[in-house]
């Protein structure tokens, strides 16, 4: 089966007045139809780099030099800006480490979500718009979400934010969600709990993920495969258990 996404010899560098910065200096991997990977290292790697390369989110003075990133095929490289805008949200969706880069802190949830499903899809009706924001919010623990649905974020714990913005990245159903740390501010148990469902929400869907972190541990609860990034490389990559039983690069052993 052919994976949903193959990134090959990205290159993703920053232009500075210090001279060149190759945030992302050859990377290349695969995933597959609801298969989840962790992409691993510390700060400064390039592994948010290379999943914000893959949405074309990379502002300057960064830019994507090299390489492709074949969605379905498709090289998201050669698109044009406004094409790659309208697969955001709908077949391609991120989870940010901050809820509140996905939540407008003015706007009921229910409003958002309903946006987030009516602007990728103008058939969709309001009324199976907000059917299906219900369900989005059951399916991530929500309780009560007829009612929560009209409350604003703030009226929300930092746990619960954070599955209203996994919620929203599920409401198209896409083909790849990639989260950038998506657990890094919550507790231990809440962390736990959004891991489980993330899980379950991949294997019942399909959706692939790709789980940004510089937490093994974190990863190794929820990722089938692992790939460990150094220096804007990845240095070593294989299946989450054997990869961290017998680690072979030394930087892996020191994570």
């Amino acid at each position: 089966m052919s994976p949903i996404l193959d990134v090959r010899n990205l290159q993703t560098h920053f232009f500075t007045k210090g001279g060149v910065l190759k945030a992302v200096d050859g990377v290349s991997f695969q995933i597959g139809a609801g298969e989840i990977v962790g992409l691993v290292g510390e700060s400064g790697s390039g592994k948010s780099i290379t999943g914000f390369s893959v949405l074309g989110l990379v502002d300057a003075p960064g830019r994507i030099v090299g390489g492709e990133i074949l969605f379905k095929g498709q090289d998201l490289t050669k698109l044009p800006a406004n094409e790659i805008q309208r697969m955001r949200g709908s077949r391609i969706a991120m989870i940010f480490q901050d809820p509140m880069m996905t939540l407008n802190p003015v706007l009921r949830i229910e409003t958002q979500m309903i946006e987030a499903i009516q602007t990728h899809d103008i058939s969709v009706s309001k009324e199976e718009a907000r059917q299906r924001s219900r369900d989005a919010l059951g399916l991530v623990g929500i309780s009560s979400p007829e009612e929560r649905m009209r409350a604003y974020p703030h009226q929300f714990s930092g746990g619960m934010r954070q599955r209203v913005s996994i919620a929203i990245a599920m409401l198209n159903r896409p083909d790849l969600i990639i989260a950038d740390e998506p657990t890094t501010a919550l507790d231990v148990t809440i962390q736990a709990q959004i891991l489980r469902d993330m899980r379950r929400l991949s294997r019942d869907t399909g959706t692939a993920l790709i789980w940004v972190s510089h937490d093994l541990g974190v990863v190794a609860q929820i990722a089938h495969r692992v790939a460990v990034m150094y220096a804007g490389r990845i240095v070593e990559q294989g299946p989450t258990e054997k990869l961290l039983k017998k680690p072979s690069h030394p930087y892996t052993q020191g994570l």
